[in-house]
């Protein structure tokens, strides 16, 4: 999923380090807790996250295949795990029990949050950004992780670029008969092949002039820490302390087997439940916040 709107993201301008522990926190819940408040807490935040920084493409995204996993996830779970006390009804005399029906409605919700916020991380968390994190202290692995994560856009965009050129001298995919097409597309990735091997050469021997992995080399970064920035990581530290109260407290219980059993809501759940969801909904506030003051300093201008 591609970004349409970063530019207008007020979110991903602020540090890295802001950003990146929003991210872990946001995936680590969704992956490790399935109280279902937590769950639509998550997911209702990442989708919109998702929307502000693309748009109808992230609608068209969730919708088209976001939402059809869902429900089959939901579907199969039930069918395929029978484990559960409570029998809901028998499908070709296999038991359909409340537990997996549950437990595959909060696997899809876990599955799908943590997808889409996959998803806003690679559109947030450029390879610049990764660098700056990890750079210094682990600077072969930051390397590779933020090139990993160019690779497919990259080398989606140069086949494209060979395509196109191959196509204008009748060599294309679509040109010619059936073993015609086979050669052509053969031709096609042998030229992507080495392209990606002199580049491959070329960065380590740009990478080697700019001495990196050396001790002593210093680096130059643009991101440095701001009023802003360092009111977001208050915020942000406060909020979680609450969240890990409430998670040590055991207010986000969830157990499925062999009976439902989910901690249930009450005066002090909900204050946790609530820094939860401040917390995730963190980018939407500050993306509404610039809004209105931008349309303010609009209107006054």
């Amino acid at each position: 999923m591609t970004t349409e709107n970063n530019g207008r993201d007020a979110f991903s301008a602020y540090h890295p380090v802001t950003l990146f522990l929003y991210f872990c926190t946001v995936l680590f819940f969704s992956m490790f807790f399935l109280h279902p408040v937590l769950l639509a807490i998550s997911l209702a935040s990442v989708f919109l996250y998702s929307v502000l920084l693309s748009g109808r493409k992230a609608v068209r995204f969730n919708l088209l295949w976001m939402l059809p996993v869902t429900l089959l996830i939901a579907l199969v779970n039930p069918l395929l795990n029978h484990s559960g006390a409570t029998i809901l009804l028998y499908v070709n005399d296999n038991p359909i029990t409340l537990e997996s029906t549950v437990f595959g409605l909060l696997s899809a919700a876990a599955f799908v949050s943590v997808v889409i916020g996959f998803s806003c991380f690679n559109v947030v968390m450029t390879s610049d950004k990764l660098m700056y994190l990890f750079g210094r202290m682990i600077p072969v692995l930051s390397l590779m992780f933020s090139m990993t994560l160019r690779l497919v856009p990259r080398y989606k965009a140069q086949i494209r670029k060979i395509s196109e050129a191959q196509k204008c001298i009748g060599c294309d995919v679509s040109q010619g008969g059936i073993f015609q097409r086979i050669r052509n597309g053969v031709h096609i990735v042998s030229i992507l092949i080495t392209w990606a091997l002199e580049n491959a050469v070329e960065t380590a021997d740009s990478m080697k002039a700019r001495g990196f992995g050396l001790k002593g080399r210093t680096t130059f970064s643009i991101y440095s820490w701001k009023r802003r920035d360092k009111t977001l990581l208050a915020v942000q530290l406060a909020l979680l302390a609450v969240v890990f109260a409430g998670m040590g407290m055991g207010a986000f219980e969830t157990a499925c087997f062999p009976f439902v059993r989910i901690a249930g809501l009450s005066g002090k759940s909900v204050a946790f439940f609530a820094a939860y969801a401040l917390f995730c909904l963190l980018p939407a506030i500050v993306d509404g916040k610039e809004y209105f003051v931008w349309n303010s300093l609009k209107s006054a201008g």
